[in-house]
């Protein structure tokens, strides 16, 4: 439900005159989100503009003149023409010098930039000035209610164990019949998933030796591979409780199926531990000293790690993302990297920690979850921290 009084408030905390939503059939999925559209299907161009302070103003096509209808604010102006269009745009903002839009500079983060640069021109014409809405959509889109905390905690019960009904299964196949495969792997996980009512939008990623040094390897009957003694293999998995409004957990580890672990594995994974926990202490620090931190101020501290060690070039993405309905959510990503991530850490969010060294013949990766509850303690979720690679004997 749309909470006027929170928007405004929040407008006002971000020091602009207003806010205006924009959409044209499900672009910007993030506006539809904010407004309760998201599962409406419109044909039309439609804007909502909030200001900071009095009655929000609605602009729709003839066509579909109850589209805002649900929303607070009784003024609405419906247009036909495209000039009437624009010079509703314009009444919407009479008054306002800087507003917020889904908007990036020079899409610096396209996780936000959702309106289209002609709407921009548009909007700016009328001698408005126009910055980023990231953390305005950030609060109303990526923060959890407790009912959310909740599910993610139960969601990361699940997860968790799905590594140690993984490893069984290889062990138990190993015996038997002196290997196993990523498929088989991968279908045990998903059952247990199923037993335990969790869904997940993509089965997970099992790659065994150079599979794992694909960073988003696609485990599937075409590249199937066996696993056996002696092998290496990477484990991605994620689920959410199989219910609505439902977060995601998502977590990564690796094992070797042998005794000992061979030391040209153990060297790298101490090394990608190692960004992984500076990351970690990174956002605790800023928390318990009530310091603002971005995402990318994280995914330095993290990438700092594997670059001193003279790895950098095999860390190739980010170092997280955030984690919401869908398991890439909409909030503050960790990442100074592939985009300008300066959205805020806020509380109530959560997202990935997920340093990797990608190699040739292996590649390593350890995946955890942070989440900010809603006094500023720090959470880290996914079971006790790898501290070493796991090991199945058989």
């Amino acid at each position: 439900m749309f909470d006027l009084a929170a928007v405004q408030s929040a407008i006002r905390d971000a020091k602009l005159d207003g806010w205006l939503l924009y959409d044209f059939r499900g672009l910007n999925v993030l506006a539809q989100r904010v407004v309760g559209l998201a599962e409406k299907k419109l044909s039309r161009r439609w804007f909502y503009y909030v200001p900071a302070t009095g009655e929000p103003k609605k602009l729709v096509h003839a066509i579909e003149p109850a589209a805002l209808d649900s929303l607070p604010g009784s003024s609405k102006t419906a247009y036909r023409r495209w000039q009437e269009l624009e010079a509703g745009v314009g009444a919407l903002l009479s008054g306002a010098k800087t507003i917020a839009m889904e908007y990036s500079p020079r899409n610096g983060n396209p996780y936000i930039s959702r309106v289209d640069a002609g709407t921009i021109e548009l909007v700016r014409s009328f001698g408005v000035e126009v910055v980023s809405s990231g953390d305005l959509i950030q609060l109303f889109e990526a923060t959890w209610d407790d009912e959310q905390e909740k599910m993610h905690f139960a969601a990361e019960k699940v997860t968790s164990e799905a590594y140690g009904v993984a490893y069984r299964f290889i062990a138990d196949e190993i015996r038997v019949k002196g290997k196993t495969t990523e498929v088989a792997v991968q279908a045990r996980i998903m059952k247990h998933f199923a037993d335990n009512g969790c869904t997940t939008y993509s089965p997970p990623i099992v790659g065994v030796g150079p599979h794992s040094g694909d960073p988003h390897f696609d485990t599937s009957p075409a590249t199937d591979s066996p696993i056996a003694p002696g092998d290496f293999v990477l484990i991605d998995l994620w689920a959410k409780l199989d219910k609505p409004r439902a977060v995601y957990s998502d977590l990564t580890r690796t094992v070797f199926i042998g005794e000992t672990v061979p030391e040209k594995y153990s060297k790298i994974f101490a090394i990608v531990a190692a960004a992984r926990d500076a990351a970690i202490k990174r956002v605790k620090d800023a928390f318990a000293a009530g310091e603002t931190i971005v995402g990318a101020t994280v995914d330095n501290a993290c990438r700092d790690v594997i670059e001193a060690a003279g790895y950098g070039k095999y860390f190739p993405h980010r170092t997280g993302h955030n984690i919401g309905q869908e398991v890439h959510g909409n909030g503050a990503h960790i990442d100074g990297l592939e985009t300008k991530e300066d959205r805020k850490i806020m509380r109530r969010t959560c997202f990935s920690i997920e340093p990797g060294i990608y190699l040739p013949e292996f590649g390593v990766r350890s995946e955890i979850n942070v989440y900010i509850d809603a006094k500023g303690t720090v959470h880290v979720t996914g079971g006790a921290l790898q501290t070493s690679i796991d090991t199945i004997r058989v």
